[in-house]
């Protein structure tokens, strides 16, 4: 179990997006929802959701500066290998890695694993995104 999990998730992306405000305020609001919903998914891993809160875009970055733009298919091509990284330099468990790589690649697309945690992350970034857009 790692001490400080949100701390040292929210560090590593802040590091990772640098002044990308807006997408650390909106890892940052997926974070609060999903911490929020929690309770109504009992069977959630805490750890696997809130990292999969933080990361779950991270592969923006890296499509727009290949691409010039970003979707969701990008985001979920680009995403897993780079939360991989961030998921192990802070030694988190490799075996909830790979779940959250596994929701990461998925979390636009129509849901190919049972993962609650993926349920959780959808249901939060749904949330997010409406009021992102009102």
């Amino acid at each position: 179990k790692i001490k400080y999990l949100r701390a040292q998730l929210l560090r590593q992306l802040i590091a990772y997006f640098g002044d990308d405000d807006r997408r650390i305020e909106h890892a940052m609001r997926v974070l609060f929802h999903s911490e929020r919903l929690l309770p109504e998914y009992p069977d959630c891993d805490r750890e696997i959701a809130l990292a999969a809160a933080v990361l779950h875009d991270v592969g923006i970055k890296k499509a727009e500066e290949l691409h010039g733009y970003n979707d969701g298919r990008l985001q979920e091509c680009y995403g897993p290998e780079i939360a991989g990284q961030i998921l192990d330099a802070i030694g988190f468990s490799p075996d909830k890695a790979v779940v959250v790589q596994n929701i990461i690649s998925n979390h636009h697309s129509p849901s190919r694993y049972p993962y609650p945690e993926l349920a959780l992350l959808k249901a939060a970034d749904k949330i997010v995104n409406r009021d992102e857009h009102i």
